[in-house]
């Protein structure tokens, strides 16, 4: 039972993971990603994607960090309130009634999914609403409090996918630290790899469309799973496959 237990959150993880990856990689992130590089470092747009020096790179890393450090901490600031409530909430809706949280949670999931796959048109989520910080010089501390403001705002392709990711970790308020900190590295890792390797943004800019498409099958296959608490099954199917592979190996 505990080894499927923990298939079950290594599923999760990877579905935040891939949901922290799909955030960054989304038509209203990616290509203003050079811009925002820009504004946190002063380095023009021009000079980054035309080539960088030792010096530039290193800049634009160190100030990528620390733009970073302030994205996650709102981001799992906000995943630890999700599980709270959610253990709240577990605690008051018990029994078949406990299931709620899940099943309303597979439901917005897979509204969300048709609408970051372009099938869905929800004109209140493609409102921008993001706190704005002015830099007057660069600094470190500017860049980390312009981190702040980029994770506090609702863009809409950010917005509901870690939204989703926040009615997970509701739905499993034990494993939902985990799945928010999935999300963060899942957000951080493309950005600090297309950070040093900047010229490769224009040809993923080019594939957005079909990444988000693909990302919001996933995302309904992920509602459907939890509306219909499909999860164990899966989990242990997962765990069935592993451990028939291993045993063919050894046998």
């Amino acid at each position: 039972m505990g080894i499927e237990t923990d298939t079950f959150l290594l599923v999760g993880m990877i579905l935040a993971l891939g949901a922290g990856a799909l955030s960054f990689l989304s038509p209203c992130v990616l290509p203003i990603f050079p811009a925002y590089l820009s504004y946190i470092t002063g380095v023009s747009v021009k000079e980054i994607q035309d080539g960088q020096s030792k010096e530039v790179r290193k800049k634009l890393l160190t100030h990528s960090v620390f733009f970073l450090i302030g994205v996650s901490l709102v981001f799992i600031s906000l995943g630890i309130g999700a599980s709270f409530l959610g253990k709240w909430l577990s605690g008051i809706l018990t029994g078949s009634s406990g299931n709620l949280i899940q099943q309303l949670a597979g439901i917005f999931i897979i509204v969300m999914g048709l609408f970051v796959g372009g099938w869905l048109n929800i004109k209140t989520l493609m409102k921008e609403r993001r706190a704005q910080y002015k830099k007057s010089n660069v600094s470190y501390l500017g860049t980390f409090l312009v981190g702040l403001g980029f994770a506090a705002g609702w863009t809409p392709c950010i917005g509901p996918i870690f939204g989703s990711i926040l009615l997970l970790a509701a739905s499993n308020p034990t494993q939902g630290i985990i799945y928010t900190v999935m999300y963060v590295i899942g957000f951080a890792l493309p950005f600090l790899i297309l950070t040093f390797y900047i010229g490769s943004t224009k040809w993923i800019v080019q594939k957005s469309n079909v990444i988000m498409k693909f990302g919001g099958v996933i995302m309904i296959l992920m509602g459907i799973v939890l509306f219909t608490g499909q999860m164990p099954r899966i989990a242990g199917f997962l765990l069935d496959l592993v451990q028939d592979t291993w045993l063919s190996k050894l046998g």
